[in-house]
Parts: structure tokens; C-alpha cells; sequence
């Protein structure tokens, strides 16, 4: 009876052991932030409506399928040594669906789901919008506009050293000084696609009298691997930083600076309710809708009237403290959640594989790497002489090299430094749009 009794209990508890608990520990193994089971689960169920006809384009389908190929993606990054420490998982977050979407390696069902919501949803500026108003509303205001004002100065910086060196060696590798500045250096500084290589082409294509699909196909692979390489630097830059950790301030630009809310944020939880966070989801949205508006109205980037609106409303106080702790909660939502399924969407539906490719040529890598080099430690030693921190000032710098919005998160991404946002885009879209306005009235004058 003893032996009995001693045999039932832990016989028991082995069964206990597995289940539930052991099953919940294979629930609470996740890939990204998808459950194991329940990620098995859903690649049966879009493998069914891949094998039986269309896959859907609508927001339901779209959250699955982005975040199992953004998240599987950014776990083979994260798991192979050396690389993992330079941003790999945003690198193949970004270009491994890229490759799989040129070479029709996914059913063509998927792909134009994934290329149908992309394209037609804006949710990339859906996510700059909760991260730029999110990220600015948790900023120290004392420190905030300072900011702003300094970090004109190593953008500045970096773009001459970059156009002077990237010439220099494209000079030396045979490109020619004119072919050198104005098709390949100029399109990795004009702020992406849609803001720098297009307007770019069309300006050239007027003042050259040559065609503007010609013209565009030239400009744009050097956006592309400038924005790689500036995603492996910044990547690069992380991993430094780890190692000397008095040259960067993890995401701030100065010393001093903290987030305001890491302070407020623990004593205001009990008071930020779900439906405070969805109203800051709602405000974030609302100035990017302003933004467009003005975009639309009198020309300026949508972006950054976002971006100054979100500032003014910080300095004046006219935001509540519980919905700026809403606004932080949901800038680590997007930042935790979002980051890698919408690096996967823009690898399939806005990073052409061949573009890409098409750029890899010795003195085009040379050339393309020597002017985002350039930019980038410009921006480190400006940025340390100013008193800022130089590891950050750099990546900031670096965002001035990358694929416009889209770059700046894989490169942010990277770095692991969402935070500086704002920052990114003052680089991306005012010094593209700058970029792109004085080169087009230099080449009226020498084209």
C-alpha cells in the first residue's frame, strides 16, 4: 500500500508536469511575439488559402502573414554569430523577402497580398506617426529643442565630407567627377525613393532633356546600398557602443538628457488606461492627417510637419501627462511589434532585389561605402566636439544615407535606437529635401 501511495503521486505529478504547465511552456515559447503553436497553426491555415485561391489583402490577413515572415526573418538574424551583433535581424527582416519576391520563391497569392496592403493601407507612416509622437512626447522638453538645433550641425558636416570624399573616389576609380557626385553620391544623401530618387530623376530629366525612367533607373540602386550600408554601420555602431558605453547615451543625443515619462511613467500606469492609449493612437494619427494636409496644401514633407507639431505641443504643455505616458505606451507597442513585420512588407513590396544587385560593382561598392563612411564618422567627431554623444550623432547621420522613412526604421532598427526617430527624419527629410533642391540649381549651372 505504501509502494502504491508512493507510485500514484508521482505518477501524478509527471502528468501535471506536462499538462497544463508543460504545455504552457510551449505556448510561452514564442517566435518574435507569435506563440509556437499558434504560428504551426497559422502556416497551415495560409498555406490553405494559398492552395485554394486568392490570400486575402485585408488588415487580418496581413497581420499574420507579416508578422510570421517579418519575425522568422529577424530570428535567423539573431542566431547567427558575428553578424547578429550588426544588425542582422533588420538586414534579414528587410532584403532575405526582397530575394524571395524577385525570384517568386513565396506563391505569387502571398506576394500580392503582402504588395496590395502595403501599398494601399500607408502603414508605414501609420507606424512613423505613433513612433515619431510617441518617442518626442517622452522626451526630456529641456533638452528637446536643443536637440532640434545642434543636430543640424553634423548633418551638415557630414554631408559635405560625404560628397567631397565619395567624388574623390569615385574619381579614382574611373566613374568621372560629374557621373560620381551627381548619380551616385547625391542619390544616397536626397532622403530615400519617393522623396529623393524620384523628384531627383524628374529635376534631371528637365534640366538634361534625357528620359526620366532611364534617369531613375541610374539614381536608385546607390539609394539602396547606401541604406544597406548604412544599416550594417549603424548595426556596427550598437555593438560598440556596448563596449564603450561613455560614447553613447543609448538612444539620447546628449548628456542630461532622459526621458521624461521612465520617471512619471511608473506612478501614472495606475491612471493610463487602455482607452488613454487608444486616444493617443488617435492624436498620433491626427497629426500625421495634418501633416498630409499641409503636404498636400503647401508642399511641405508630411512627415515633418508631424514632427513639428508633435514638438510644439510638448514645449507648450498642451498635452495631458497620462495621454503622453498613452503616447509612450503605444511607441513601445509599435517599436516592439511592428518594427519587423513592416520591414518585411517594405522588402517585398518596396525593395526591388534587382536594383539592388545592380549596384554591386567594385567601384560602385567602394565609392557608395566610402561617402556613407564619411558621413558617418563626420557626424561621430562633430558630434563629440559639440558635446553630444558620438556614437548616436553618428546613426542620426547615418539616416541621411538611407532609403527615405523606410531606411530610417531598418537603420534605427539596427542600431536598436528607435527613440531617435524624430531625429532620423529632420536627416531624411529636410537634408534630402535640401540635398535634392541645391543640387538641381547646381546642375542648371553646369548641366
Amino acid at each position: 500500500m505504501q509502494d502504491a501511495k508512493g507510485v500514484a503521486p508521482a505518477s501524478q505529478g509527471a502528468t501535471e508536469g506536462f499538462w497544463p504547465k508543460g504545455w504552457w511552456s510551449i505556448v510561452d515559447y514564442k517566435i518574435g511575439i507569435i506563440p509556437v503553436p499558434v504560428f504551426v497553426i497559422l502556416f497551415a491555415v495560409i498555406a490553405g488559402f494559398a492552395l485554394t485561391g486568392k490570400v486575402p489583402s485585408d488588415i487580418l490577413m496581413a497581420i499574420v502573414l507579416l508578422s510570421m515572415g517579418g519575425f522568422t526573418c529577424a530570428e535567423l538574424g539573431k542566431r547567427i554569430p558575428i553578424i547578429k551583433n550588426i544588425g542582422a535581424a533588420a538586414i534579414f527582416a528587410t532584403f532575405i523577402p526582397s530575394y524571395l519576391a524577385f525570384h517568386h520563391l513565396l506563391p505569387d497569392s502571398i506576394l500580392d497580398s503582402v504588395k496590395d496592403f502595403t501599398k494601399d493601407s500607408n502603414f508605414l507612416y501609420l507606424f512613423i506617426s505613433c513612433i515619431i509622437v510617441g518617442s518626442i512626447l517622452g522626451m526630456d522638453r529641456g533638452v528637446l529643442i536643443k536637440g532640434f538645433l545642434k543636430i543640424f550641425v553634423p548633418l551638415a558636416a557630414g554631408s559635405v565630407a560625404g560628397g567631397i570624399v565619395g567624388t574623390l573616389v569615385g574619381v579614382l576609380f574611373g566613374l568621372g567627377a560629374y557621373h560620381t557626385f551627381f548619380f551616385v553620391v547625391v542619390p544616397i544623401m536626397a532622403g530615400g525613393v519617393g522623396e529623393g530618387a524620384i523628384p531627383l530623376s524628374i529635376g534631371y530629366s528637365q534640366i538634361l532633356h534625357q528620359a526620366q525612367g532611364d534617369l531613375f533607373a541610374q539614381v536608385l540602386p546607390p539609394v539602396m546600398l547606401g541604406s544597406l550600408t548604412a544599416i550594417l554601420l549603424a548595426g556596427t555602431l550598437n555593438y560598440v557602443g556596448k563596449k564603450y558605453p561613455h560614447l553613447t547615451g543609448e538612444g539620447r543625443l546628449q548628456p542630461g538628457e532622459h526621458d521624461e515619462l521612465e520617471f512619471e511613467e511608473e506612478d501614472a500606469d495606475d491612471h493610463v488606461d487602455v482607452t488613454t492609449v487608444a486616444a493617443a493612437v488617435v492624436t498620433a494619427v491626427t497629426l500625421y492627417l495634418i501633416g498630409a494636409l499641409a503636404q498636400r496644401v503647401l508642399g511641405f514633407p508630411a512627415p515633418v510637419v508631424m514632427l513639428v507639431i508633435a514638438v510644439f505641443l510638448k514645449l507648450a504643455r498642451a498635452v495631458s501627462p497620462a495621454l503622453q505616458v498613452g503616447a509612450f505606451h503605444v511607441y513601445k507597442f509599435f517599436s516592439t511589434a511592428v518594427t519587423y513585420p513592416l520591414l518585411f512588407a517594405i522588402g517585398v513590396a518596396l525593395t526591388p532585389w534587382d536594383k539592388l544587385v545592380a549596384a554591386f560593382t567594385v567601384p560602385y561598392v567602394i565609392t557608395i561605402v566610402s561617402t556613407v563612411v564619411a558621413i558617418m564618422t563626420t557626424g561621430f567627431f562633430v558630434g563629440g566636439w559639440m558635446k553630444m554623444y558620438p556614437i548616436d550623432t553618428a546613426i542620426v547621420t547615418a539616416c541621411h544615407s538611407g532609403q527615405g522613412g523606410t531606411g530610417d526604421v531598418a537603420i534605427l532598427t539596427a542600431a536598436n535606437r528607435m527613440q531617435l526617430m524624430p531625429f532620423a527624419q529632420i536627416a531624411t527629410r529636410i537634408g534630402g529635401a535640401i540635398t535634392v533642391t541645391v543640387v538641381l540649381i547646381v546642375l542648371t549651372q553646369v548641366g
